[in-house]
């Protein structure tokens, strides 16, 4: 097939996983009818834990995916979604007293852990902008804002330049700051600030205010010049406030997703110098990963993410990054050996990263793609944000290198 058809035929893949199984399995099987919102966990096969804790990072994650599939395809059904999603986190997750968003509520919606996770805010940030972008819906936008200001007012130290990684609900400081168990308890790390610049990228994108602006710049600037080793081309997975690295360890899927949201944020700041700056950023990091993390065999990324050695298997958000990564890095540079590899990367996703049974994604599969089934379809950190993002950057994506 030529290049052109190599690309409708991506795309019309992707479209029809999105609206065929992840958009119908996020409307269908997760919506807590007695308790409101969503269900926090879902096992593998569809089991459902209704007393599970709900977090605040997969109820934004909903809310930005059903925005930008209604922003896509006007739908009720999209609208209704994104619209319950909108309505929980205010009436459960925002914190009146203190503004922000806490970290976790019990199934019934109470508050149950109530730190200020800078991560989770800029999930917020996110979902907020996108809802408004997609509805036009005022207030959204100004929560969105109040984030911002929240963020800026506590997060953010500037002797260093840097985003704290958690507070107490009040935000005070916080002795352990950690994101998740497999994290370090340090004071800044790549995936706080990478999901703080998507995060006000989208704000910017429909807020075009010259303050949120310069603080975009200067975390593209983190990004690309203190977080990035611009000898490996390589992320610092966790830093202390002098910017000391305090890890060795590797992240090839933020790596590639890192690769094309710098992309995406020079496009926003529409900075001419700092696209060009970012282009050639984004293809050393993209090499990087196809030279090292991509499995040339079966397809998809490793997780390599262990402080010491490799983790062999494959989770669902890299391989939706890494397509995504990789075909930025063909529209950036025009060679094949990138749209090989996302090409590859969508057939792996297809033979073995959708679970054909039951619906959706499974969590992680082995490099060869034998899926964890003990791992759960909904969770915390188990969302539709990477994989539907993926499959509407894919459709967006390849009709315009297709017709260009």
């Amino acid at each position: 097939m030529s290049t052109v058809e190599r690309l409708i035929a991506l795309s019309s893949a992707a479209e029809r996983e999105l609206r065929e199984d992840i958009l119908p399995f996020w409307a269908e099987r997760t919506v807590d009818r007695e308790k409101g919102g969503f269900y926090g966990l879902i096992t593998n096969d569809l089991e459902v834990d209704s007393d599970a804790p709900k977090g605040s990072v997969l109820n934004t994650r909903i809310l930005w995916t059903f925005s930008a599939a209604f922003r896509t395809w006007p739908e009720p059904l999209y609208r209704e979604m994104a619209d319950r999603a909108y309505a929980y986190l205010l009436e459960h997750f925002w914190d009146d007293q203190h503004s922000g968003l806490v970290w976790m509520v019990d199934s019934r919606g109470d508050f149950l852990d109530e730190r200020k996770q800078t991560y989770g805010q800029a999930f917020g940030v996110y979902a907020f902008s996108e809802y408004f972008r997609a509805t036009g819906r005022k207030e959204a936008l100004e929560y969105a804002i109040r984030l911002l200001e929240s963020i800026e007012a506590h997060a953010f130290e500037p002797a260093h330049g840097g985003y704290v990684e958690a507070l107490a609900r009040d935000w005070s400081p916080l002795e352990d700051m950690r994101l998740s168990d497999i994290d370090l308890n340090v004071p800044y790390s790549q995936n706080t600030h990478l999901h703080l610049l998507e995060a006000y990228a989208a704000l910017l994108r429909v807020w075009p205010e010259p303050t949120l602006r310069g603080r975009l710049q200067a975390l593209w600037e983190i990004l690309a010049f203190r977080i990035r080793d611009e000898k490996t081309n390589k992320l610092v997975l966790f830093q202390d406030r002098d910017w000391k690295p305090l890890s060795d360890a590797v992240s090839h899927g933020h790596d590639i997703e890192a690769s094309w949201l710098l992309c995406e944020a020079a496009d926003v700041l529409g900075d001419e110098t700092i696209s060009e700056r970012t282009k050639a950023i984004g293809l050393a990091m993209a090499g990087g990963v196809l030279a090292e993390g991509f499995d040339h065999v079966h397809g998809g990324v490793s997780d390599a993410i262990d402080h010491h050695s490799p983790v062999l298997g494959k989770e669902w958000w890299p391989q939706a990054e890494a397509v995504v990564g990789f075909l930025n890095a063909f529209e950036l540079s025009g060679r094949e050996d990138y749209l090989d590899a996302a090409l590859k990367s969508w057939h792996f996703i297809e033979q073995f990263v959708i679970d054909h049974t039951y619906g959706e994604w499974y969590y992680r599969v082995s490099p060869e793609g034998r899926p964890e089934l003990e791992l759960a379809k909904v969770s915390p950190w188990k969302c539709p944000y990477h994989n539907a993002r993926a499959a509407l950057e894919i459709i967006e994506r390849s009709r315009r290198l297709g017709s260009g």
